[in-house]
């Protein structure tokens, strides 16, 4: 019986800004109702005026950063960076070139088993061991794309 009065309240409190007054009005029978408006004689305002508004959140300067770095935060030298991204680069080369392998691997082992005849559920493994070198590959030519 509680629980209905107070989830109506929690409704109404983002209202109280627009509405400005919130009434509690009590009938007859010992009901309880919150509502932005009098509803008769025996409602009493619980809550009213500006000091119930929740104040607009400050606008972020145009060339602000989303998240800025300390002013002591310790910077990388550019050359560091680039010898970084290239051996970045280099790994993802390397990576990117094992799983094709491993991916031509596991289309010859699936090609291995249709050809032997195996059924649906024997050949599943290596259906799905090439469908994750496939993943695997496109997620690396991924990472590759966004080095600058």
């Amino acid at each position: 019986m509680t629980r209905c009065p107070l989830a109506l309240l929690i409704a109404l409190l983002p209202l109280s800004a627009s509405a400005q007054t919130i009434y509690k009005c009590v009938d007859a029978n010992g009901g309880t109702t919150y509502a932005s408006a009098r509803l008769d004689k025996n409602c009493k305002a619980i809550s009213s005026g500006p000091e119930n508004a929740v104040p607009a959140p400050k606008a972020k300067p145009a060339g602000a950063s989303a998240n800025p770095s300390p002013s002591g935060f310790p910077r990388v030298q550019e050359d560091t960076q680039k010898a970084r991204d290239g051996d970045r680069r280099h790994i993802l080369d390397q990576e990117l070139a094992g799983e094709q392998r491993s991916l031509e691997q596991a289309k010859k082992e699936l090609a291995e088993q249709q050809a032997a005849g195996a059924n649906s559920d024997r050949a599943a493994p290596y259906r799905d061991r090439v469908a994750q070198h496939e993943r695997n590959i496109q997620a690396i030519q991924k990472e590759l794309s966004n080095l600058k």
